[in-house]
């Protein structure tokens, strides 16, 4: 039944991206090989690309299996998880260690856990689970509860520090307020104190007003890294022109930092050229309007609000790193979903797209009507 009730759609495209990612990543591995080589350390020119190929082979299964999950089962276990990673995430900033100025990895030895990813799909499960008894009591205080949560991570996330992981829950939160019938005056509230977060951040929060600084005034004299960086992106994005150079044939990408993870959109811009990364593009934007499609005569609250704020949080992701890598934002240190190097995120994102699949599966067999109250299913 499983394979009947699955948006075979979907997993193909989640599939796809993999792939694609693989070879971004072979692409990239030789430029960040040669970048973190030094002394009596030498990495292998492939070294991240068989890494980047067993999470794939750890994570296929993951987000498989989970979306076999009966709907209450994985909603059961996304909160039980939410509850962990929320501890994680809190304990994070005073154990773990600092990279590159940030306190975003837990190391476990054999490779470092980034609790906040994991966190991101199982508070969307948790929200909308709290969200959706709108609709048997509007008057729950439910808004103020999951305001209160949001509010709490963005703090954890600030203190790390990680601005784009803060704007990622905040739009996610605020994307299910709207579809949860939160009322049109109390949204824009919320998008007025947004503003004024941002401007707050931008005032008092060192990180945010440098990188907002670098990105719209520039200063050469001091090359600050976030500039940087957006500049190397730029510069390598576009040097392949429309077909790009070829695989392997790429050469700015070797000046350019964290080619695996952050800029890989702009390695893959260089080497396959700017129509690959157009058609990358559109393979997100797909997912998202194929999720729309499957969720749209949904009578379930609960699968309404868990399956739209999985797809928010994947499509917002990934336009936030295509952002950053066509110069269009400030640098955040945000993955490109399915396609950047990296184990926590890798899992975390089959994790939440099993979830996905699990949340949109529907019986070949039953007629849903359109005049069905929200709220009644199961």
């Amino acid at each position: 039944m499983w394979f009947w009730e699955i948006d075979r759609v979907l997993l193909l495209l989640a599939l796809l991206l993999m792939a694609i990612g693989l070879i971004a990543v072979a692409a990239a591995s030789p430029a960040t090989a040669q970048r973190y080589s030094g002394g009596s350390v030498t990495i292998p020119p492939m070294y991240y690309f068989w890494r980047q190929a067993a999470w794939v082979a750890v994570s296929v299964p993951v987000m498989l299996v989970i979306s076999m999950l009966p709907i209450r089962f994985a909603r059961r276990c996304a909160l039980v998880g939410a509850v962990i990673f929320f501890a994680l995430l809190a304990a994070t900033p005073f154990v773990a260690e600092e990279i590159n100025g940030a306190k975003r990895w837990i190391d476990l030895g054999i490779s470092e856990l980034q609790p906040s990813e994991f966190l991101k799909p199982l508070y969307i499960v948790a929200t909308a689970w709290l969200l959706s008894f709108r609709a048997k009591d509007p008057e729950l205080p439910v808004l103020f509860i999951t305001g209160a949560l949001t509010a709490c991570i963005a703090a954890l996330l600030m203190m790390q520090p990680d601005f784009g992981q803060t704007l990622v829950f905040v739009l996610v939160w605020l994307v299910l307020l709207v579809l949860s019938g939160v009322s049109t005056a109390a949204i824009g509230v919320l998008m007025g104190s947004a503003v004024a977060g941002v401007i707050a951040a931008y005032l008092f929060y060192d990180t945010a007003r440098i990188r907002i600084d670098s990105f719209l005034f520039p200063d050469k004299e001091k090359a600050l890294a976030e500039h940087y960086q957006t500049d190397m992106a730029h510069a390598t994005i576009t040097s392949g022109g429309v077909t790009g150079t070829g695989p392997g044939g790429g050469t700015v990408k070797f000046r350019l930092p964290e080619a695996h993870t952050d800029y890989i959109f702009s390695v893959v811009g260089e080497e396959f050229g700017l129509i690959t990364c157009g058609v990358i593009a559109v393979l997100y934007l797909a997912i998202v309007a194929r999720v729309v499609m499957r969720l749209i005569d949904e009578e379930d609250a609960f699968r309404l609000l868990a399956g739209a704020g999985l797809a928010a949080q994947f499509g917002a992701q990934a336009l936030i790193n295509m952002a950053v890598n066509t110069g269009l934002a400030p640098s955040k240190g945000m993955t490109l979903p399915f396609i950047s190097y990296g184990g926590s995120s890798m899992i975390a994102l089959s994790v939440g797209f099993g979830l996905l699949l699990a949340f949109t599966r529907r019986n070949p067999y039953l007629k849903r009507s359109p005049y069905t109250v929200r709220g009644s299913g199961s």
